[in-house]
C-alpha cells in the first residue's frame, strides 16, 4: 500500500506524511493486559494485513488542524490502517497531540479494538500473534487512486463537521463506499493522554450557585442542551461506547434504548450495558449515552491515575485521613473461605487509594480505590465488588453530586426495607399530580400488572418511592420492583415507576424462556450469583412469598392507600429551592446530621468536561451498600440493618438474625 499510495498522492500535488499500518495489533492494549501483571505486554509486529509498514511517521507535537499546519509550511500526519476490505483515514494529525485534546492514530486503534467482537479481541490481545495468510486481494492501483482523492481532500481541509470530535472515514475498497464517524480520545491512550495528578489539592469541592433550568426540575439544563449525539459513542467503527444502541421495539410501555462495551482487565474481558428509557426513543438514547459515559468513567481510574499506595493502619499512622473499608462493609467469613482467591481486606494490608472530598468536614480524604472504582485493574486488589451506585452525572458539580446522593440514599432505604421487612405506607398512584404517571400506572393494569408504590423514608427526610408491579394472577412473572429518591416525591414515584414499567410488559417471556434456571435459583438462593439474577429470580410465581410482608398476605385486607398530598404535604420534607445547591445542602444537612460522612470522588474525564459534565462517585460510609449475589450480600453484616428501623421508630428493638428476610433482595 506504500509503494501505491506514495506515487497516487504526488498526482495529486501533495506529499503528507504516511503512517500506513494494519489494524487490530496487541499492543493497542499493552497496558490493560498488563494490568494483572504490572508487566507490559510483548509488541507485536504485525496484524491481519501482515507485518505493519510506516511510512514517514509523524513527529510528536501539538496543531490546531490540517489548515494551521499548510499555512506553516508543513503537511499533517495522515494515518491510514488497513483491515480486510476496509480502510480507514485519519485523524489528521502529528501524531501526539495530548495538548490540544485531539485523539492520535493509536486513539483510534485502541477504540477499533474495542468494539470488536469477543472472540476477535481475545484473539488478538490474548493469542500468539498474527500472521499473513496471503497476499490482500483490496491493495489494487484504483484502491490507491481513491484513497488518495480522499487523503488529498482531507489535506485541504474539505470534508464532514463533526462537531468537537475530528472524523475518520471508513473505505470499503470492495465498493469505494465512503463512511465517516466522530473520534473520541481514548483518556487511557498510552501515547497522547495526559493523566491528571490525582493530589488532595486537586481532590478539593467547592459547591456554588446552580441555578434550576425550570422550576420543578433538579437539572441546570436540558439533556437536550447538551448537544449530544450518539455518533461518537455508537459506531461501528471507533464508538467509545460500543458498536451501536438498540430500539427496544418490544417494550410495550417505554422507549427503551439498550448499548453495550467491554473493558479489559488482565484477561478477563466485561460486558457492561447502558441504556435509556423514556417515552421517545431519541430522549432514550440521550439518556443512554449519559448513563454509558458515568458508567464508562466509574469503572477505573482514567483521567488520573492512583498514586497512593499503603495500609489502612500506616496512612493513619502519617496522619492521612481515610475512608475505612470496615465501616462500609465487607464480604463474610463463609465467602472467602469458599473463595479463597479473595483476600479479605486488613488493616495492614497495602492497597490503591484516590483522593476524595469529605463534604462534612470540608477536607481531602483517601478512599480505597475499590470503593469508588468498581472495575479497577487487579482482580487481587478486590476485596469486594462494588456497582455504580452512587456513580452520577451532571450538567455542574452540584447536580451530579444531588444524583449520587439520592441513589445512594435510596439504595440504602430499599436493603433496609427489604432485609428488615418493614410494612411501609402504600401511597395512591393516582392522586399523583402528573398526567404521565397516571396514564402509565392505567397501561400497567392493560398488561396484567397492578403498580403498587410505598413511601420508604426510613432515617432521612429525602422522600424515597418503592415501587412493584404485581401480575393480577399470580403467574411467570409475579413481580419486579423498582425505586426512584428525590426531594421531589412526584419525580420519585415517577422513576420508580419508569423501572418498573419497562421490566413488567417483558417479565413474564424472560421468565419462560429461563424458567428451569430461575427455578434453580428459587430452591437454591447460592445460585443467585449475577446482578439480572436477582430481578429475574423474583418471575417465579413462588418467590411471591418473600414480599408478603410489604405487600400483605393473599385475601389480607389492605389498608387505604394514602393520597399523595396527604403523604408528603405536611412531612419534614425539606421545600424545594431555585437553586440546586440550596436542595443539595440540605440533603447533606439531613446526612450529616444523622452522624454520617459525604464523601465524593471526581472521575470525570476529558470529553465529558468537553461536553459540559461531571461525573461523581458518592459515598456514604455505614449505609447500606447495593451487592449482587446472595454470598456477597455486605448489608446482611452492618450493625445499620440491626438498628435503622428501631431509630427510625419503625421497630421496638433491634434486628435479631431471625427478624430479617430470607430471600435475596429483588433490586433490578
Amino acid at each position: 500500500m506504500v509503494c501505491l499510495l506514495g506515487p497516487a498522492l504526488a498526482r495529486h500535488g501533495i506529499r503528507p506524511r504516511l503512517d500506513i499500518a494494519a489494524l487490530g495489533v496487541r499492543d493497542a492494549f499493552a497496558p490493560a493486559v498488563a494490568d494483572a501483571s504490572g508487566r507490559d505486554a510483548v509488541r507485536t509486529s504485525a496484524g491481519p494485513e501482515g507485518p505493519r509498514a510506516v511510512a514517514g511517521a509523524g513527529t510528536p507535537g501539538a496543531v490546531a488542524g490540517p489548515g494551521a499546519l499548510r499555512a506553516a509550511g508543513t503537511e499533517p500526519s495522515v494515518p491510514v490502517r488497513i483491515y480486510g476490505h476496509h480502510a480507514v483515514v485519519g485523524p489528521l494529525g502529528p501524531g501526539r497531540d495530548g495538548e490540544s485534546g485531539r485523539p492520535c492514530a493509536h486513539c483510534l486503534e485502541r477504540r477499533w479494538q474495542a468494539v470488536r467482537s469477543v472472540a476477535l479481541r481475545e484473539a488478538l490481545e490474548l493469542g500468539s500473534g498474527t500472521r499473513a495468510a496471503g497476499r490482500l486481494p483490496y491493495v489494487t492501483p484504483f484502491a490507491a487512486d481513491a484513497l488518495a482523492a480522499l487523503v488529498a481532500g482531507l489535506v485541504a481541509g474539505t470534508g464532514p463537521r463533526t462537531g468537537i470530535f475530528p472524523p475518520v472515514h471508513l473505505v470499503d475498497l470492495r465498493t469505494l463506499t465512503v463512511r465517516h464517524y466522530p473520534l473520541v480520545p481514548d483518556p487511557e491512550c498510552p501515547r497522547c493522554a495526559v493523566p491528571e495528578e490525582d493530589t488532595p489539592g486537586a481532590a478539593a469541592l467547592t459547591l456554588i450557585p446552580a441555578p434550576k433550568v425550570r422550576p420543578g426540575s433538579f437539572r441546570v439544563r436540558d439533556i437536550g442542551d447538551y448537544g449530544l449525539t450518539v455518533e461518537p459513542f455508537a459506531n461501528p467503527l471507533c464508538g467509545a461506547l460500543g458498536p451501536s444502541v438498540v430500539h427496544d421495539v418490544s417494550s410495550t410501555s417505554t422507549s427503551a434504548t439498550i448499548g453495550c462495551f467491554s473493558m479489559r482487565s488482565g484477561e478477563y474481558l466485561r460486558e457492561t450495558f447502558w441504556g435509556g428509557h423514556a417515552d421517545s426513543f431519541g430522549h432514550s438514547v440521550r439518556i443512554g449515552v449519559l448513563e454509558g459515559l458515568e458508567r464508562y468513567a466509574g469503572m477505573r481510574p482514567r483521567a488520573k491515575r492512583a498514586r497512593v499506595t499503603g495500609s489502612l493502619n500506616g496512612l493513619r499512622a502519617r496522619g492521612a485521613h481515610t475512608v475505612d473499608p470496615r465501616v462500609c462493609g465487607l464480604y463474610s467469613e463463609d465467602f472467602h473461605r469458599a473463595n479463597p482467591r479473595v483476600r479479605p481486606f486488613t488493616p495492614d494490608r497495602e492497597i490503591p487509594w484516590v483522593w476524595g472530598w469529605s463534604l462534612r468536614d470540608e477536607r481531602p480524604v483517601l478512599v480505597p480505590e475499590v470503593l469508588t472504582y468498581y472495575h479497577a485493574p487487579g482482580l487481587e486488589n478486590r476485596f469486594v465488588q462494588e456497582s455504580s451506585n452512587g456513580c452520577a452525572s451532571g450538567g455542574c458539580l452540584e447536580e451530579a453530586v444531588y444524583f449520587g446522593l439520592m441513589e445512594v440514599v435510596e439504595r440504602d432505604a430499599f436493603l433496609l426495607t427489604w432485609y428488615g421487612q418493614a410494612r411501609l405506607p402504600e401511597l395512591d398512584p393516582r392522586t399523583s399530580a402528573r398526567p404521565a404517571t397516571r396514564h402509565m400506572v392505567e397501561r400497567l393494569e392493560m398488561y396484567g400488572y397492578e403498580a403498587r408504590f410505598f413511601d420508604t423514608r426510613i432515617s432521612f427526610p429525602v422522600p424515597v418511592v418503592t415501587g412493584v408491579a404485581v401480575r393480577h394472577d399470580g403467574g411467570p412473572g409475579r413481580m419486579c420492583f423498582g425505586a426512584g429518591a428525590g426531594l421531589d416525591p412526584e419525580a420519585a414515584l415517577a422513576g420508580a415507576l419508569c423501572e418498573i414499567a419497562t421490566d413488567a410488559v417483558n417479565l413474564q417471556g424472560r421468565t419462560e424462556r429461563d424458567e428451569q434456571r430461575l427455578r434453580a435459583m428459587a430452591e437454591d438462593f447460592d445460585r443467585v450469583a449475577a446482578l439480572h439474577d436477582h430481578p429475574l429470580v423474583y418471575g417465579i410465581p413462588e418467590m411471591g412469598r418473600h414480599a408478603h410482608f410489604l405487600l400483605g398476605e393473599p385475601g389480607e385486607p389492605r389498608p387505604p392507600r394514602i393520597p399523595m398530598d396527604e403523604l408528603y404535604g405536611d412531612g419534614p420534607v425539606s421545600p424545594v429551592s431555585d437553586d440546586l445547591r440550596d436542595d443539595l445542602v440540605r440533603c447533606l444537612d439531613a446526612v450529616t446530621g444523622a452522624g454520617f460522612d459525604v464523601v465524593v470522588v471526581d472521575q470525570t474525564m476529558p470529553e465529558q468536561r468537553r461536553l459540559g459534565l461531571r461525573t461523581v462517585s458518592v459515598l456514604v460510609p455505614g449505609l447500606l451498600p447495593i451487592d449482587f449475589g446472595w454470598s456477597r450480600q455486605r448489608a446482611l453484616g452492618m450493625p445499620r440493618l440491626r438498628t435503622a428501623l428501631r431509630e427510625a421508630g419503625l421497630r421496638a428493638h433491634d434486628l435479631t438474625p431471625a427478624d430479617l428476610n430470607p430471600a435475596p433482595h429483588p433490586f433490578p
